[in-house]
């Protein structure tokens, strides 16, 4: 196997950077194997603000064909900065290219296998977890989707960390679901917030709250897509 090395680093928030997952972590950990081992990096590295949920990973694609064409080794912090999808893991380890986390860099293709899986099942838990937290707090009264946030659920004393995490998760998931569509209204020539929200309505698609769009809802939701 060549000495030769292609670092591939993803952060699934802008306000990851900040974390025990964020790109500079990444890259020190990715870096250090790479000394450890004497390989050399070839390129610079691929680096991407994605969803772990999105298999279309402009960066990555662009770091596995570099690897594939130079015969290299494609060097990864933590498997889960690639997919929590395990037929997407399972894919690219078929896919002729060798890729390897620096937090297990001896697994074999079972124990890459495993932990694809153990990774996927750790996104239906975070699922889970979203959706009993937002049962719970309804249970409690909490009127989920409340016009002022989170606000009035902290005021009342009967929000919890989860709680707040998974109203924010839950639009997250509710923007991350309309991206496709607000990219093709924009490539059909819909470019303001006051259009993309009339073109939303003729389609008969609903605020997360149920209602119609307006253009400040779509400044909402376009500034949500872009820290995603």
């Amino acid at each position: 196997m060549t000495n030769r090395a292609v670092a591939y680093y993803r952060v699934s928030t802008a306000r990851q950077g900040a974390s025990g997952l964020g790109l500079e972590a990444q890259r020190a950990a990715v870096e250090a194997l790479c000394v450890a081992r004497g390989w050399d990096l070839i390129a610079p590295p691929y680096q991407e603000v994605e969803s772990g949920k999105r298999a279309d990973r402009p960066e990555l694609s662009k770091a596995l064909e570099r690897a594939r064409l130079t015969g290299a080794r494609l060097v990864i912090a933590k498997l889960d900065r690639l997919s929590r999808d395990a037929a997407f893991l399972l894919t690219l380890q078929n896919s002729g290219v060798r890729f390897v986390a620096a937090d297990m860099p001896d697994a074999n293709d079972l124990t890459v296998g495993i932990m694809a899986l153990v990774a996927q099942q750790e996104r239906q838990f975070i699922s889970d977890r979203t959706k009993a937290a937002l049962a719970a707090a309804k249970a409690r009264g909490v009127r989920l989707g409340n016009p002022n946030g989170a606000a009035p659920i902290r005021r009342a004393g009967k929000g919890t960390t989860a709680a707040l995490e998974a109203v924010a998760s839950n639009a997250d998931d509710r923007a991350e679901s309309l991206r496709s569509t607000v990219e093709r209204l924009k490539a059909e020539g819909v470019a303001s917030l006051a259009g993309i929200a009339e073109a939303l309505n003729a389609q008969g698609i609903v605020t997360a709250r149920g209602g119609r769009w307006h253009a400040s809802s779509v400044r909402n939701l376009m500034a949500r897509l872009a820290a995603l």
